[in-house]
């Protein structure tokens, strides 16, 4: 968007509007929080319930 009056605008004409039978969700959107490194290892998962297969 050029300006935030635009920005602003698109927001409030789409929040709340309706597409394909579902209500959008639209707000602006804000930087990703940095939460560190500790804790391991987040989300990826995989594997195969804890049973090799070869």
């Amino acid at each position: 968007m050029s300006s935030e009056e635009e920005e602003t605008a698109a927001i409030e004409a789409l929040d709340g509007a309706e597409w394909m039978g579902r209500d959008l969700k639209v707000n602006k959107a804000k930087p990703k929080e940095d939460r560190g490194s500790f804790g391991g290892n987040r989300g990826g998962g995989g594997g195969y319930g804890g049973r090799n297969r070869y």
